[in-house]
């Protein structure tokens, strides 16, 4: 046989090159001997983008305008013209879309303008759906 040395049984083990037991050399292999080791990778999960949801007003009979008006500016940020359009569409149509937010935020505004129409003594209804 080419190549072994005399004196070598097969399937014996090679003889170390390293240093006495537990003198790695230097190295640190934490998965021990014969272990698989490969190059770890960090992988990044990118969040979903929250649902979206259509704050929705609903007209009625009794509400002023002018308060309809308010609440757009107030709790919608809008200014004078943007809030008169949406009030008229709402007027004229029915129901009109106030914006659209993440499911929390939308929650809130509609209580927000249902508790301020409230406090105000007016019949003013807000609700949300899913954009």
């Amino acid at each position: 046989m080419s190549g072994i040395p005399s004196g070598t049984r097969l399937g014996a083990p090679l003889p170390s090159r390293a240093g006495p037991p537990g003198d790695d050399g230097g190295r640190t292999n934490q998965a021990g001997p014969g272990a698989d080791v490969g190059l770890a990778t960090r992988t990044r999960a990118r969040p979903k983008k929250p649902s979206q949801f259509r704050v929705l007003m609903l007209n009625d009979d009794y509400t002023p305008m002018e308060f309809v008006v308010i609440v757009l500016k107030r709790f919608f940020q809008m200014d004078l013209e943007q809030a008169t359009r949406v009030m008229l569409h709402v007027h004229q149509k029915g129901v009109g879309v106030c914006g659209v937010f993440p499911y929390e935020i939308a929650e809130t505004k509609v209580n927000q303008v249902m508790d301020f129409a409230r406090k105000h003594q007016h019949p003013l209804q807000c609700t949300l759906e899913k954009a």
